[in-house]
């Protein structure tokens, strides 16, 4: 099971930059994409299709905001879009599939870097979905959960710690609550292979040299329920593809 999560920062604005293309080079067999900003019907899901991917859809009510997508070129054996809490899911946060005796979630975690309001509500979001997480695990014992987390974790996913320890996506509390969570039995897939630092998976649109000078943030996951773990054959970050502001993640899983 080869699995990709990416947050595309607007699909159709990926496709002009050769997200296509990149399909077309086979890098996994499922892809989580995150911040769609628009709905199957505004693509051309047919060029999905002739590449042998069934596609499945979860967007916001807002008109090109938020929303959630994946592509798989294994047929799911069941999706269900949203987690069942109203907020989450009218901004299309969250979508799973089944495959077999593996759930994969999709998820677009919320930011707070546009105020108090969205940080509290990206508080209480981080509450609820962990709880929605907990209950499906007593039924669903593996799971995979891809997304864009809005969160860097430690200090050397972020390239200047010091400077951003009041950020928004690097606040102690958001980093304790990722701590908690990989603590109650997730793991990070990517650290399970690579524990140097400098590998991030977004950077700042607002200055071009921040990318080309690697001043990024690791805030795109891939984590794994306990009991896949030694099911983990390989994890990666392609930093060199550049759709978007951020660049995908990748794991590899055993049969």
């Amino acid at each position: 099971m080869r699995i990709i999560s990416y947050n595309v920062n607007g699909i159709r604005a990926a496709i002009k930059k050769g997200f296509t293309d990149w399909l077309k080079s086979d890098p996994a067999d499922i892809i989580c994409l995150q911040e769609v900003k628009a709905t199957e019907a505004d693509i051309n899901v047919k060029e999905l299709e002739d590449l042998g991917f069934h596609h499945h859809w979860f967007c916001a009510q807002k008109k090109g905001y938020s929303g959630v997508a994946v592509f798989t070129k294994v047929k799911p054996d069941a999706v269900k879009a949203g987690c069942g809490f109203e907020m989450s899911d009218f901004e299309g946060r969250v979508i799973e599939l089944q495959f077999g005796d593996i759930k994969v979630i999709n998820a677009y975690f919320p930011s707070g870097t546009t105020g108090d309001a969205r940080q509290e509500y990206k508080y209480s979001w981080l509450i609820e979905f962990e709880g929605y997480l907990n209950a499906l695990r007593k039924k669903n014992p593996k799971i995979v959960l891809c997304g864009d987390y809005n969160i860097a974790h430690e200090e050397f996913d972020i390239h200047d710690p010091k400077g951003n320890k009041k950020s928004s996506g690097f606040l102690p509390e958001e980093r304790a609550w990722m701590t908690g969570f990989i603590n109650s039995g997730w793991v990070d897939t990517f650290r399970e292979f690579n524990k140097d630092p400098h590998h991030y998976s977004w950077w700042s649109q607002r200055f071009p040299s921040v990318r080309l000078n690697n001043k990024g943030w690791r805030i795109d996951y891939i984590t794994v329920t306990e009991p896949l773990r030694s099911r983990l054959t390989a994890a990666a970050i392609y930093p060199d593809i550049k759709h978007s502001d951020h660049c995908p993640v990748y794991v590899e899983i055993a049969d």
